[in-house]
């Protein structure tokens, strides 16, 4: 979820405004700024989402814009976008102040926005997607080749012919770019970008845009991965609770000055935590092979596979590599063509997009917790729901899973991307079930929002429970496993005990580990 969307910036109130001993300095880029955004504030009922915030971004800049969920920074650029309207505060382009209600408007002073979530009609092709989006008239062999060739340029490749809804999440991402450039845009506002991506396709990512600052353009880029910003931002501006808290050159920041300008704490750092004793089998794969969902990829072939109870099992894999089809087959979601699964116990899907698989972000928070546990004691009773006590019960889980909302009458709408998925794994987990299998279960997510999630699978593995998951970004997956296998070409090697980022990479990308293999990825490390 976006900052601001549905009316709210996701944050309930409680915490208390930064003081900083020292305030941040106002960007000051060395080239004239494209955009500027001067004393911005803007109030949603009684949460304040932008107090008096300055931001600018000049020709030939990557400017970072970091912060937790609910910080403000989605709003930030929603203003700049049109898409929110700011109670005090100036909006200029090319150093005169604009007005700009709605995207049709930043579109005409050259501004394009990647939003966080996609935006693209799933039944029309690449080329209908951005003709609709660039405004361009109906010539659908004249629109295919000019989308052919502006993805040619910027180094996305896309089919102009492809129907959206069945791009794969990658390609989707690049859709939303190209939709965004199409206009002729100057300025890009990208939104969370990587979070679907995988390690290579974010450095193709961020070579396409810096080839576009280069070219006299310039760039802001919403993102909580650290490393991301130090590594292709020019400049850095971190926002906490609707203010500025740290800007300035990227190349004079580290990892944890931003984490303590985030968070106002210094960064913890956790540890794998191993069983203590050898648990029971949960999940058994034998010889499995699953066909690639919508025919692209190569799915999971021939894998072998044991989880135990306790384990938490991190799957790394570059995106398309059949670590989907692994972890939605030992869920149950997907059917097996070949081999053996067995499980013990319930397996509950905590799915990769919360907000279309997940989350259905009009209804309540308690008819959303009711999705998933509607058959449970105390929810319904003989196929009745038992509305009152779902409520009292929504109630208990906002408050035991640190879920930031007023309470569970609002809509999921509301949240903030990092409560939605708090929200989501809070009732995965009251299902008290055997197998948990997460999909990138902290995409989009903040540093805060991450540590909640991964803690909430700390805890559901040291009560027992087998978890299975995968993130696109090694660092979480060697972060938060206590044995790692990677999916390379739909098949499953497990590689040793105690391998590092670049041996595990190496095997992400198909070279080889000695003593390794996929026959038998059950033993424990």
């Amino acid at each position: 979820m976006r900052d601001g969307q549905g009316g709210r910036d996701g944050r309930d109130g409680r915490d208390d405004p930064p003081s900083p001993s020292q305030p941040p300095q106002p960007p000051q880029p060395s080239q004239p700024s494209l955009l500027s955004l001067s004393a911005i504030s803007k109030r949603f009922g009684p949460v304040t989402a932008l107090d008096g915030v300055d931001f600018a971004v000049a020709a030939g800049e990557v400017h970072a814009l970091l912060g937790e969920n609910g910080a403000g920074k989605s709003t930030l650029m929603h203003v700049a976008y049109g898409l929110v309207a700011p109670d005090a505060g100036v909006v200029s382009v090319d150093g005169h102040p604009a007005t700009i209600r709605s995207p049709r408007d930043a579109r005409r002073l050259g501004l394009g926005m990647v939003h966080q979530h996609f935006t693209s009609v799933p039944a029309f092709t690449v080329a209908e997607n951005v003709a609709l989006a660039a405004g361009w008239p109906a010539r659908p062999r004249e629109n295919a080749h000019r989308v052919g060739e502006l993805a040619a340029r910027l180094g996305l490749a896309l089919d102009p012919a492809a129907r959206a809804g069945l791009l794969s999440v990658g390609l989707r991402q690049r859709l939303e770019i190209v939709k965004a450039l199409a206009p002729g845009a100057r300025v890009l506002l990208l939104d969370e970008p990587t979070g679907v991506l995988a390690p290579a396709e974010v450095e193709d990512l961020f070579a396409t845009v810096r080839g576009f600052v280069r070219e006299g353009g310039a760039a802001v880029l919403i993102t909580h991965a650290l490393d991301e910003a130090l590594a292709v931002a020019d400049r850095v501006t971190v926002l906490r609770a609707g203010r500025v808290t740290l800007s300035g050159p990227a190349a004079e920041q580290d990892h944890d000055a931003l984490a303590r300008a985030m968070l106002g704490t210094e960064p913890a750092r956790h540890a794998p935590v191993l069983p203590s004793i050898r648990p029971a089998v949960v999940v058994r794969f034998d010889r499995v092979t699953i066909p690639a969902e919508a025919g692209r990829g190569p799915g999971a072939r021939d894998v072998s596979l044991t989880v135990h109870a306790g384990e938490i099992v991190g799957v790394a894999a570059v995106e398309g590599n059949g670590q989907r089809e692994l972890l939605r087959g030992a869920a149950g979601v997907l059917a097996l063509a070949r081999g053996s699964l067995d499980r013990t116990g319930e397996a509950v899907l905590i799915p990769e997009d919360r907000t279309t698989e997940a989350l259905l972000p009009d209804l309540s928070l308690t008819e959303n917790a009711a999705l998933g546990l509607a058959d449970r004691p105390g929810w319904s009773e003989r196929g009745l729901m038992r509305w009152r006590e779902a409520r009292q019960r929504t109630a208990v889980l906002l408050r035991e899973h640190d879920v930031r909302a007023p309470g569970p009458d609002v809509t999921a709408r509301t949240l903030s991307g990092g409560n939605q998925q708090k929200l989501v794994v809070a009732r995965a987990l009251a299902a008290e079930p055997a197998l948990v299998v997460a999909e990138h279960p902290a995409r989009g997510l903040d540093i805060g929002a991450t540590r909640a999630v991964h803690a909430e699978l700390r805890r559901a593995a040291a009560a027992g429970a087998a978890v299975l998951f995968h993130s696109p970004y090694l660092d979480e997956v060697l972060g938060l496993a206590t044995r790692v296998v990677v999916m390379t070409g739909g098949r499953l090697v497990e590689v040793g005990a105690g391998a590092g980022r670049e041996e595990v990479g190496r095997v992400m990308v198909g070279s080889k580990v000695a003593g390794q293999g996929s026959k038998d990825a059950g033993a424990r490390p």
